[in-house]
């Protein structure tokens, strides 16, 4: 990656820019492995409005890149939750570091092993990190892989 990327906590003022990264990665990348349907209903959970509700449920981080943002993802306990990179930035080490950050985020709050509820799309990227699957969910035609990795040092 020539330019670095930097991980922070979101602000409310990022919702609309996190919304738009995780619509351009479901339209773009998450429809490979799913159908229009379930695309459009997972949207709806991450309009600017909602994503404003999970910021004060969740510890909710982005990744910048020119001051721009390019990637989110959150801790909800010892859940990781809405990991997306936009699109035409996956590949680059974003979301390794965004993990890497909420993975610290967890240790420092004492959590032992993480969980995320992981996409088809995203299921060889948490296997790289060392995330093992554990089950998988099936709500109607929309498939969810369960992964878990523990935390150590």
């Amino acid at each position: 990656m020539s330019e670095t990327c930097q991980v922070r906590q979101a602000l409310e003022t990022d919702a609309p820019a996190i919304s738009r990264v995780i619509v351009e990665a479901l339209r773009t990348s998450n429809s490979q492995d799913y159908s229009p349907a379930v695309i459009a209903r997972v949207e709806q959970s991450f309009s600017p409005e909602a994503l404003l509700g999970l910021m004060a449920r969740r510890q909710v981080v982005v990744a910048q890149l020119g001051g721009q943002v390019v990637g989110t993802a959150s801790l909800e306990g010892d859940v990781v939750r809405t990991v997306f990179v936009a699109p035409d930035r996956q590949g680059l080490g974003i979301g390794r570091a965004l993990m890497l950050h909420v993975e610290e985020l967890a240790g420092a709050a004492g959590v032992q092993a993480l969980r995320v509820p992981s996409s088809l799309t995203a299921q060889a990227f948490y296997a790289r990190l060392g995330y093992a699957v554990v089950r998988e969910v099936v709500e109607g035609e929309e498939r969810t892989i369960v992964m878990a990795r523990a935390l150590g040092r």
